[in-house]
């Protein structure tokens, strides 16, 4: 556990950063803000894809860099322009997607597709209300579709299964191919290239600032954090997180709705 204050600060949104409503209050904006402002690197480290990170960063005082989609995508808001991304090949998604179909009759599927700023889906797939109907998010025109083209996260769905049972089937289905985990409690699993995680993700835009994984807090609530949470030289867990997170992280903050982000950085740093 690092004894210093750290270089940089890397933290999830959904459940972590953010409210249940999905909103960032002005308190952790402002803190954030002021870490950025003193010379800390402060990256958003998130299973959310590329399109999906505008509402956060109108609620932010500055933009930050993000680790999108469990790592597979490293973006830059200013430039608006990723600087990495490593994806699913579409030989990959075929094979995955054959196993997944055999291993589990009756699920769906989608893609996120141009390093995020898309995707495709079964028709099944139940579609976040405030994209229902827009042009980046459509069903598939045939079941090809969904190995068409690279994807920087393919997810499968199915609702009737519990998220903690789910991912395992799913990952001994796809083990030696690539990565399964889940930041949800709804059925959802999320797959990525084998070796894409948020610690990978995270660790090729460290090595570009020059700070090592010791200089490095994170923060964190869902079973996908875990290899960022593993990796970094000082884990927090926010209160509400699952408990496979609270097993591991090095300490405890107050839940996302308290600010827990926030106010563990703001003990840290007024120290």
């Amino acid at each position: 556990m690092m004894g210093r204050l750290p270089r940089l600060v890397a933290t999830d949104i959904d459940g972590t950063l953010i409210h249940r409503d999905r909103t960032l209050t002005r308190r952790t904006a402002d803190t954030l803000a002021r870490l950025v402002d003193a010379g800390t690197h402060v990256v958003l480290v998130t299973g959310r894809p590329v399109r999906w990170l505008a509402v956060v960063y109108d609620q932010l005082a500055a933009p930050i860099p993000s680790v999108c989609a469990n790592g597979a995508v490293v973006y830059d808001p200013v430039a608006d322009a990723v600087l990495r991304t490593d994806p699913l090949t579409p030989q990959l998604l075929a094979e995955v997607a054959r196993r997944l179909r055999a291993e589990v009759p009756g699920a769906v599927f989608a893609v996120e597709v141009e390093d995020g700023r898309s995707m495709r889906h079964d028709p099944g797939w139940p579609v976040r209300a405030e994209e229902d109907d827009h042009p980046s998010v459509r069903p598939f025109d045939s079941p090809a579709d969904l190995f068409a083209a690279p994807a920087s996260k393919l997810l499968v769905r199915s609702t009737e299964r519990d998220s903690d049972v789910f991912v395992k089937l799913v990952a001994g289905a796809v083990a030696g191919l690539a990565e399964a985990t889940h930041s949800s409690y709804s059925g959802l699993v999320e797959i990525s290239a084998a070796g894409v995680t948020k610690a990978a993700g995270l660790a090729w835009l460290c090595s570009r600032y020059g700070v090592d994984s010791s200089a490095v807090l994170a923060f964190g609530d869902m079973p996908n954090d875990i290899p960022l949470l593993t990796w970094a030289g000082r884990s927090v867990a926010v209160a509400n997180a699952h408990p496979s997170v609270l097993e591991i992280a090095d300490e405890r903050t107050a839940s996302n709705d308290e600010d827990g982000v926030a106010a563990y950085l703001d003990a840290l740093f007024e120290r």
